[in-house]
């Protein structure tokens, strides 16, 4: 399988069989050029806030939504989170799903597993939307026209993927995660 822009093919300089590695990898460089691309529950992150390091104001993400092979279906990732639950110091734990995705970097010493964010579509005032989850299978239930996705909030939930099996991608106008 093959890269192509506007006609020509793209040969990047880890090129490999497989479209959509060749391109995430390309995000992935891309945003490493620009800030910090790292998880935020990483050692990293811990010891680059404990030296103060801090990111610019432009663009740092790219988001994107990819494509299961065989089934043509967007890939819907789903993580678990713990937050406060009141006053008392206790907590709960909640599920979040969502066709949403940022590379945060490839696996050590492999060419297509990468590590990616779940990143939320939020509405305006950072409201987390809510699904229909009858409908998960469809990009288009998590981008309600009654409840406009004004931005997207990084989770700093990861999951480990192996990008030879997705099909396709689609990529998002870049953005500053909330």
């Amino acid at each position: 399988m093959g890269c192509y822009k506007e006609g020509e093919m793209i040969k990047p300089k880890h090129s490999s069989d497989d479209c959509v590695c060749d391109v995430v990898r390309n995000i992935v460089k891309a945003q490493d050029q620009v800030a910090d691309n790292i998880c935020s529950s990483s050692c990293y992150r811990s010891i680059q806030q404990l030296r103060g390091k801090g990111n610019g104001l432009q663009n740092t993400t790219i988001p994107f939504i990819l494509y299961c092979s065989g089934t043509c279906k967007p890939f819907i990732g789903s993580g678990v989170f713990q937050a406060p639950l009141d006053t008392n110091a206790e907590t709960f734990f909640g599920c979040i799903e969502t066709p949403i995705f940022r590379a945060k970097q490839f696996v050590e010493n492999n060419d297509c597993c990468v590590k990616l964010e779940l990143l939320l579509p939020i509405s305006e005032g950072y409201q987390v939307k809510s699904y229909h989850m009858d409908n998960v299978s469809k990009v288009c239930s998590f981008f309600s026209e009654d409840d406009p996705v004004t931005d997207f909030m990084a989770t700093g939930i990861c999951l480990t993927v192996n990008l030879e099996h997705f099909l396709g991608i689609t990529c998002l106008d870049p953005i500053i995660p909330k």
